[in-house]
């Protein structure tokens, strides 16, 4: 079996290489970026593919078993062509599997600012499931990591603030996610089934609480109005340098925390054979690589 990850130079792109090569080795696996020379990972095969180009993405995918296809970046760009891309390139190439890389949802997030972008996640996965390859969708929940960084650096002002007020999310680690999406790309057991791959269901509260738990601090947290949220975003000097249209979505995310849009089952010990580890673990492993 010879897996190839596309987005390979991202941050889930690159935790998902590092187990694909301890579960199948370095050769059965490819990295596939629009710029392979940024995809850090050693000994594996790189190969240039460009969301927007079924041609390169074709060439790519030559001789390639599965195929985990990493959703694309929220941007001015059509992301359901490159999504379309990627599928017909997989099936022009004689790929056997797809795993797409969605995003998880109830369907309460229909009233928020992040249903566009959920819309163009949906699409990808009716496209590959109508698609005739065989297939898994795994539905990431939101990232741990990145809202701890905001919640940390809160510690100088005491306070960290947003929308979800008493919404409640399961939160995961990018390494957690790397690890089950890596075991169902590797396991047909589960092929034409959908994922929702989650931890704990935790309020905004709760997670500020474990986070001060972690890092010794006394944060509170505190609700603010949507429009106060952008603008908290965009203070963010990697959120303002890709829009209001970024910061937006990214609100939209604590809008659909609020409507319980992300509150959902977790599937994650059935795509990964172990329990999802605790928020409390996962907040103590990024500490330890923060301080690294």
């Amino acid at each position: 079996m010879t897996i190839a990850v596309t987005a390979a130079s991202g941050g889930l792109g690159e935790a998902i290489l590092k187990y694909l090569v301890d579960e199948i080795g370095a050769d059965n696996v490819c990295a596939v970026a629009r710029s392979p020379d940024r995809v850090g990972m050693p000994g594996i095969e790189k190969r240039v593919g460009d969301y927007e180009s079924v041609a390169e993405l074709t060439a790519a995918f030559r001789g390639i078993d599965t195929v985990v296809m990493i959703s694309a970046p929220v941007g001015d760009w059509d992301r359901i062509s490159m999504h379309r891309n990627v599928v017909e390139a997989a099936q022009r190439a004689g790929v056997r599997k797809v795993l797409y890389t969605s995003v998880v949802g109830s369907g309460e997030e229909k009233d928020t600012w992040f249903w566009p972008t959920q819309q163009v996640n949906r699409q990808a996965e009716t496209d590959l499931q109508e698609s005739g390859l065989e297939w898994i969708v795994a539905r990431n929940g939101l990232y741990v990591e990145k809202d701890l960084a905001h919640i940390v650096d809160a510690r100088h002002v005491g306070v960290y603030c947003n929308i979800a007020d008493d919404g409640r999310c399961g939160y995961i680690s990018v390494d957690e996610l790397a690890f089950a999406t890596v075991k169902l790309a590797i396991d047909d057991r589960h092929n034409g089934k959908v994922f929702n791959l989650v931890g704990e269901s935790l309020s905004q509260a709760e997670l500020v609480g474990l986070a001060n738990q972690v890092f010794d601090m006394n944060v509170r947290y505190e609700t603010i109005t949507d429009e106060e949220n952008i603008a908290e975003l965009m203070k963010d000097p990697k959120i303002s340098a890709r829009g209001e249209k970024v910061a937006k979505m990214l609100a939209g995310c604590f809008q659909a925390v609020r409507a319980g849009a992300f509150d959902v089952e977790s599937d994650f010990e059935r795509a990964a054979g172990r329990p999802v580890k605790t928020t409390l673990q996962m907040i103590g492993e990024q500490k330890e690589r923060m301080l690294s």
